[in-house]
């Protein structure tokens, strides 16, 4: 699995599913902090684009934490510079695990994919939210940088994924359901897409010719995600949909399968709660 496609693993479990859709609350008192632990089955292809399929099940943390800078909830791990009646700016990084090329026939012969480290800032920005903000619509608008995670780091280029958010909490005859919807287009420039898509010369071969990535468009995501907090644990999933259709990859030999459906499910058990109270408001 590619870190593209990990990075959202990573985001969508370590942080109890709900990172890239999560339902917004009213404002509430919640524990500063919170720790436990959890299991979760997935189903995702190689990296996106790729024609094999993971179906794999894991155990996985469940953290939260309120700090007055520093949060960490189901939005992601970031920092946050403001927050406005409107307008949010945040610090966001991600991470992802190291790939073996052995495993991913495409990439049969190539260098390995190191695991990456990524940060940057995300503006956020709210279109409509109902009177007791539990409902919204927001455009999401991160940018990051990414380096790899090895003895000599090397930069790998920018990501930019602007995407539309909704989220109902409260679902009508589901009380306590929370619903949350994204889509929106992935952008990358040169580096980022030649590190997974581009075929260096001497890797090349008859069914693999030499390839060289370009930066823009790469493709459209959609997702949607239902979640409940119950007493002592929580429970969720999410379907998404990938469409690389119109990207400036999508001949890369490479890329063996243009659309493809994802999906996972976890439940994570809530072990230990800080006794501090904080006024939280989404």
């Amino acid at each position: 699995m590619t870190s593209p496609q990990y990075r959202r693993i990573i985001r969508l479990i370590a942080l109890s599913l709900g990172l890239s859709s999560g339902a917004m609350q009213a404002a509430e008192e919640k524990p500063l902090w919170e720790i436990g632990a959890g299991v979760a089955a997935f189903s995702f292809p190689s990296y996106r684009g790729s024609d094999q399929t993971n179906n794999f099940l894991m155990p996985v943390p469940h953290f939260t934490y309120h700090g007055d800078f520093l949060k960490a909830d189901r939005h992601g791990i970031r920092g946050s510079f403001f927050d406005s009646d409107r307008l949010d700016l945040t610090l966001s990084v991600a991470l992802s695990p190291p790939v073996s090329s052995k495993d991913i026939t495409a990439r049969a012969g190539m260098s390995d994919l190191k695991g990456t480290f990524e940060i940057g800032p995300e503006m956020d920005v709210t279109f409509w939210r109902s009177d007791n903000k539990a409902r919204f619509i927001k455009l999401l608008m991160p940018l990051r940088a990414a380096i790899t995670v090895e003895g000599s780091p090397k930069e790998i280029g920018w990501v930019f994924h602007p995407k539309l958010n909704m989220d109902i909490t409260d679902l009508p005859g589901m009380p306590g359901w929370n619903l949350g919807m994204l889509a929106g287009p992935l952008f990358g420039d040169q580096k980022q897409h030649a590190y997974y898509y581009s075929v260096d010369p001497r890797y090349a071969t008859a069914g693999r010719p030499a390839y060289e990535a370009k930066a823009g468009y790469a493709g459209m995501q959609y997702l949607l995600a239902l979640s409940k907090r119950f007493p002592g644990y929580w429970l969720g999933g999410f379907v998404r949909y990938d469409n690389l259709g119109g990207s400036v990859f999508e001949d890369s030999p490479l890329v063996r399968q243009k659309d493809y459906v994802a999906a996972g499910a976890a439940i994570t058990w809530v072990l230990g709660e800080s006794s501090t109270r904080v006024r939280v408001n989404d």
